[in-house]
């Protein structure tokens, strides 16, 4: 058995824990993967990386409406793949190089499990422990239990990147962010896309009216088939991928299509299970997370386990990379000061879809606000404010964008914020920023400067236009 002052499973988020604070610690990280975790290797960077040029080549399309005349002449797919890997690669390999120089780090390479609370086991059967451990082995992708999801050519989130050429069509099954973000990018590269969702509604996590409005602009931009269950995929005899669905209504009915590849966008499960937790007696929700506190100390029967800390996707439901940051910043805290423990603030939690167009939200829906209203005896006011209402939104001649905001209009606390349309994911942020600070609808609104005439207009009018008193904090 080798003994270490600390074991970090995982090298994402994890791998930020160390500090100058760890430099006498004898660490082992856990990497079997990619060094660098999903986020920069499968996840939030390359995608991104792939779904800005979709969005220049979206808005070139665009422009014939402003009176500008650009031809789309298509994608050089291996260039921008290479751009894009190229430098992501070196990043993952030059971080796994620049531990494996540290004295004090050991990496191991194999996937582990408990087979005690403080002891994991590798693969090869090795056995390892120490008195703290913390476990930030993230996420996977689910795959649908349907006959053809390991043939060539179907793909999820995780191969579809290095595709090495574009292709002319592809089938993307699934109704969430990472559905609505390749979608976004095939299209805007030049593919032919269908997109095929069991249920009616895309997005269902979303706020009702910012995931209609998106409904209605992904219905524009390529084939949406909703209301379908995916019953396999087969290979044709010209070589091409057959998918097929049933309907989800269990009316009988079928569909099916040919395709060159398949993307499966059917979610994420936290890597929880691998870890074995039963053989260290920890606390799964039900949703397959690592039960925590939020000190992000790993539980058993409801009690934090000396020593065991868990971080990111494997404890966490949102999914979200600034989230497992901010977790890693608590534990990397509370490892070496455990007199002064400091908890994660997971009160405002925004998230963007980098698709077209943009989505961003931080809060409640207005359907959960309308329920925590019921139950607190909270009176809500509801301002939806168009992009094209303000003077950039004019110069795009935007037809789509929406910025919803749900208050108290007690307190004139914002309780929710939701965009859809161009720059959401930045226009978010001041709303983030007003709600982490305490900051009431009026206060954000009449307490700063907004750069007329700045898209960002459109979050100043929809906060004026909230029903909500000139209250400060302690009033």
């Amino acid at each position: 058995m080798r003994s270490f002052d600390l074991i970090i499973v995982g090298s994402g988020s994890g791998n930020s824990i160390l500090t100058d604070e760890y430099a006498d610690l004898d660490v082992a990280i856990v990497e079997p993967g990619p060094f660098g975790g999903t986020c920069l290797n499968v996840g939030c960077i390359p995608t991104k990386m792939y779904a800005y040029p979709a969005t220049v080549s979206d808005q070139a399309r665009d422009a014939v409406r402003l009176g500008v005349e650009i031809e789309f002449r298509g994608v050089d797919w291996p260039s921008m793949r290479d751009r894009i890997f190229s430098r992501i690669d070196a990043i993952s390999s030059g971080g796994l190089k620049y531990r494996e120089s540290l004295e004090n780090v050991s990496v191991i390479r194999e996937y582990v499990h408990f087979v005690e609370p403080h002891v994991l086991e590798t693969d090869s059967g090795e056995q390892l422990t120490a008195p703290q451990i913390v476990l930030a082995n993230g996420s996977r992708v689910h795959l649908p239990d349907v006959p053809g999801t390991d043939l060539p050519g179907v793909h999820t989130s995780d191969t579809v990147m290095r595709l090495p050429q574009f292709p002319r069509d592809v089938v993307v099954v699934g109704g969430g962010y990472v559905a609505a973000e390749f979608c976004h990018v095939f299209r805007g590269l030049g593919a032919a896309v269908t997109q095929l969702n069991r249920s009616e509604r895309l997005l269902r996590h979303h706020d009702d009216t910012i995931a209609e409005r998106f409904q209605r602009e992904a219905a524009r931009h390529w084939d949406l088939q909703t209301g379908w269950s995916i019953t396999g995929i087969t290979r044709a005899e010209d070589g091409r991928l057959s998918v097929t669905a049933e309907a989800s209504d269990g009316s009988g009915r079928t569909w099916e299509r040919s395709t060159e590849i398949v993307l499966l966008a059917t979610g994420r499960v936290p890597n929880a299970d691998t870890l074995h937790p039963q053989a260290a007696h920890l606390d799964v929700t039900d949703a397959g997370l690592l039960a925590v506190d939020d000190y992000q100390r790993v539980l058993s029967d409801g009690e934090p386990v000396p020593g065991l800390w868990a971080l990111g996707d494997v404890c966490s439901p949102y999914q979200l990379k600034h989230v497992a940051n901010a977790e890693a910043r608590t534990v990397s805290h509370n490892l070496v000061h455990p007199e002064d423990l400091r908890p994660t603030d997971h009160r405002f939690v925004p998230s963007a879809v980098f698709t077209e167009p943009q989505i961003a939200s931080v809060g409640m829906t207005e359907r959960q606000a309308r329920e925590w209203a019921e139950e607190h005896g909270a009176r809500l006011t509801v301002k939806e404010q168009n992009f094209g209402d303000v003077a950039y939104g004019w110069a795009m001649d935007d037809h789509t964008g929406i910025c919803k905001l749900i208050a108290d209009s007690r307190t004139g606390r914002l309780l929710g914020a939701h965009l859809v349309g161009r720059d959401a994911s930045n226009l978010v942020q001041p709303l983030v920023q007003g709600m982490s600070f305490g900051l009431t609808v009026h206060e954000m609104a009449r307490g700063q400067y907004w750069i007329h005439p700045a898209l960002a207009e459109v979050v100043e009018n929809a906060l004026l236009g909230l029903d909500a008193p000139d209250q400060r904090p302690g009033d």
